[in-house]
């Protein structure tokens, strides 16, 4: 992702990449041909260099917390790539480094700046759908055994924490926490289902929310064709986001308050579709750039600022433990449990022996 966040630089002119970092002497030596700007091999000589306000980091997962400690500890600003860490304690101490060294800081959740994400967001924050009684996210990918085995940290609990959970799932969880809410209970089960890995390809689970709404949540990397269906009913209407678009559907007497008043055996409250206006316009990477760099200069709120990549990361991590310990988990998550749990997981990891390679992904 790194190379993919350096050629976007030139469309952002309120920033420019001064400096880049990289500890594989062939990938650096690439980097310096592409971009000719400075380059270093560890991220402290990068963040004692004096040339950057800010730092992107796109490194396997287990780095993103202590090279933004590094950062933030000499002042500098933060966006971290999903997930901000594989630990909810490890994001604990990330957002409280934020706080506690004011620099602004921020989770590489561009589908956030998507014109039907926002969209369907203001249909949220504006109570259109009242209060939520039912979630649903199905978020399908696919990987090729290929793909796996294309990195030695990649699908495993030492070098990357997780599976689909921590990988390709946190974009579609982090829309789906942002506008749903985070739950109060999960009960998951997960699987390595079609690949030759030692983490989950394919997770589900039932969700339990604090004023009693359920949800269900899958998540794989087992699928074509591959897409994103969210659903979301509540009181006064329900929001459905897929790839065909923003659907809402407005119950204006409510639909408890109907089944309440009503004396009709076979009735049913009256449901209008309702056009949602969604503007058109591409988004993707460049955009949190740009609102990074405008938070810091002009104090422009944060798209997908680091205290709210925690929910998505809870779930995620919730569901890895129940369904690993067989159990149903309470979230906030015990961050001592989790803790333990993946020190036992790394300690069962094993070590994989392939040939590295780096190729950008051509849909992103």
């Amino acid at each position: 992702m790194g190379n993919g966040h350096a050629r976007n630089m030139p469309r952002i002119t309120e920033a420019r990449l001064t400096a880049v970092c990289d500890t594989s002497p062939a990938a650096l030596e690439a980097a310096r041909d592409a971009y000719e700007v400075p380059d270093f091999d560890t991220h402290i000589e990068l963040l004692d260099s004096g040339l950057v306000d800010a730092v992107l980091i796109a490194t396997p997962h287990y780095f993103h917390p202590p090279i933004a400690f590094d950062a933030m500890r000499r002042g500098i600003h933060v966006i971290s790539e999903k997930p901000m860490a594989v630990t909810v304690s490890g994001a604990d101490a990330m957002i409280e480094a934020a706080r506690e060294t004011g620099v602004v800081f921020a989770v590489m959740f561009q589908q956030r700046a998507k014109p039907i994400h926002q969209a369907a967001k203001r249909l949220v924050d504006e109570g259109r759908l009242g209060p939520i009684y039912r979630t649903s996210l199905v978020d399908a990918h696919f990987r090729s055994q290929a793909y796996y085995d294309s990195a030695s940290w990649r699908a495993t609990w030492k070098g990357e924490g997780g599976g689909v959970l921590l990988n390709q799932a946190p974009h579609g969880m982090d829309i789906f926490t942002w506008l749903g809410g985070t739950p109060s209970r999960v009960n998951a089960h997960v699987s390595t289902f079609q690949h030759h890995i030692e983490v989950e390809d394919e997770a589900a689970a039932l969700l339990e929310y604090p004023n009693g709404a359920i949800g269900y949540i899958l998540e794989t990397v087992n699928e074509v064709p591959t897409g994103m269906r969210l659903e979301l009913c509540g009181e006064k209407g329900k929001l459905l986001l897929d790839d065909q678009g923003l659907r809402f559907w407005e119950v204006k007497e409510g639909v408890r308050a109907f089944s309440d008043c009503t004396d009709q055996m076979w009735g049913r409250p009256e449901v209008i579709p309702i056009e949602i206006p969604v503007e058109s316009r591409r988004t993707g990477h460049a955009d949190i750039v740009r609102n990074v760099a405008r938070a810091i200069l002009y104090g422009d709120p944060l798209i997908s600022p680091g205290s709210e990549a925690l929910s998505s990361l809870e779930l995620a991590d919730a569901m890895l433990l129940s369904g690993h310990r067989a159990k149903p988990v309470d979230i906030p998550l015990d961050r001592g449990e989790y803790d333990a749990f993946i020190a036992e997981m790394q300690a069962k990891s094993k070590d994989k022996v392939v040939e590295d390679k780096r190729i950008t992904d051509p849909n992103h």
